[in-house]
């Protein structure tokens, strides 16, 4: 019977294709390739609680079905999308059913991520007797996610997305999984490794795009499975993009740090990478002026107006014309001379305030609108600096005396903040020889 007979229910390929032992599971070599100590205890059925992190579609829930398979065990499954309290509990009952007859219960719930602190916390008591092996499946960062005291419980995996070669070979298991379909449907070795590249490394859709290309080829009577055939399918396919999850900030950090780290090219490919898995531009384009004041600074004040300039340039163009504007800021802050002095001293002068006494305004640094506030001293022996030569009142001080030698902004020596440096090295040098020095 073909894969896609109509005589029988509905089932994704990706479902079907499902393997049942180890050596039918592809990817994860670092977790599960021989010798590995994860393969040795699933072939010892020796098994621990354990949290599976990865991306979509690389094999979390087909390991766990292994996993039962393996130790002998029922296989109990949850999803925290859909299901909640009364749910836990069926599935708590049907492990004991299944411990009373002596045998073991294996749960697995799906995006564990999902339920909440309390539904986590219900399954450590079961965890704790040892009713059953728990295993969790979780696209998102589990520190962040997962109760400390489940944690604590279970081990944790990082699944990696498949490579472009193991989604050839699922691709190839799904031509070859039946003979009804293998003498239908042909694929080429180049439209093979097209459809795996537009996976973007999720087992799931790379079945289901040749499972939609097998479907639009037989309906048209053909037997082989074209470029043409690929691109209707996949026209609006968009890579993996999860606008609040981990790719995200993973991909906005990686944009940050190529910037930081002076990489155009590094900067370009994850600003566009970001934008072809549909970030909102607007997103990005608040970033880089995030990016211009923290690591470059004073030491090209231009980095700060091109990135504003991008910004009112996208509101304005709309997409896609605006976002090469916001490619040219990206390049720019990327090329552009760094300093993080002005971040650094922001965030120190910050601390100091949070921790230092409210002190009182100098009496030199008050206006005085009204009389009395003149005879009370206020303004009193203030310098106006542009009386002064050069327009700098050599020796004066405008912070409290408590705080009189406080330097925190210290220039680099890069960018325009070597001539700040310099100059602020001169009038430190004015200051300590006048003879007009405050608080002497």
């Amino acid at each position: 019977m073909s894969l896609f007979s109509e005589s029988q229910p509905y089932e994704p390929l990706a479902s079907r294709l499902r393997p049942q032992d180890l050596n039918g599971y592809i990817g994860q070599d670092h977790l599960l390739g021989e010798g590995k100590p994860l393969r040795k205890m699933i072939e010892a059925g020796q098994l621990h609680s354990m949290i599976f992190w990865g991306p979509p579609g690389v094999g979390k829930t087909t390991l766990a079905r292994l996993l039962a398979n393996y130790t002998d065990s029922t296989f109990i499954s949850l999803s925290a999308v859909m299901d909640g309290v009364k749910e836990i509990r069926a599935c708590v009952e049907k492990a004991r059913m299944s411990a009373a007859s002596g045998r073991k219960s294996l749960l697995f719930v799906d995006e564990v991520h999902r339920f909440n602190k309390s539904q986590q916390d219900a399954f450590l008591p079961y965890v704790e007797k040892g009713l059953f092996i728990f295993i969790g499946a979780t696209t998102e960062n589990p520190s962040f996610e997962l109760n400390s005291a489940l944690l604590s419980r279970a081990r944790v995996y990082r699944l990696q997305s498949l490579t472009e070669q193991d989604l050839v070979n699922v691709i190839q298991s799904g031509l070859t999984a039946d003979e009804g379909f293998a003498s239908k449907v042909r694929l080429s070795q180049d439209n093979a490794m097209l459809l795996a590249r537009l996976a973007d490394g999720d087992a799931r859709r790379a079945l289901g795009l040749l499972e939609m290309c097998a479907d639009l080829v037989i309906n048209e009577g053909g037997n082989e499975i074209t470029k043409t055939h690929i691109s209707e399918i996949a026209q609006d396919s968009l890579r993996r993009f999860d606008k609040g999850g981990d790719v995200f900030y993973e991909q906005i950090s990686a944009l940050h740090k190529s910037v930081r780290g002076s990489s155009p090219d590094g900067a370009l490919y994850w600003f566009c990478r970001m934008i072809d898995g549909g970030c909102d531009p607007y997103y990005i384009a608040r970033r880089l002026i995030r990016m211009a004041a923290e690591d470059i600074g004073n030491a090209d004040p231009r980095a700060l107006e091109i990135a504003s300039n991008a910004w009112q340039a996208y509101e304005r163009l709309g997409s896609p014309e605006g976002e090469l504007v916001l490619a040219q800021a990206v390049v720019y802050l990327a090329s552009a001379p760094k300093s993080n002095a002005v971040y650094k001293a922001f965030n120190e002068m910050r601390a100091l305030v949070k921790s230092t006494p409210s002190y009182e305004v100098p009496m030199h640094l008050r206006n005085a609108p009204t009389e009395l506030m003149k005879a009370e001293a206020y303004g009193q022996e203030y310098r106006y600096a542009h009386d002064e030569e050069g327009a700098y009142a050599a020796g004066e001080c405008y912070l409290p005396q408590e705080l009189k030698e406080l330097e925190l902004y210290k220039p680099v020596d890069r960018g325009l903040e070597l001539k700040i440096g310099e100059k602020m090295a001169h009038l430190k040098h004015l200051d300590q020889y006048s003879t007009k020095r405050r608080y002497e």
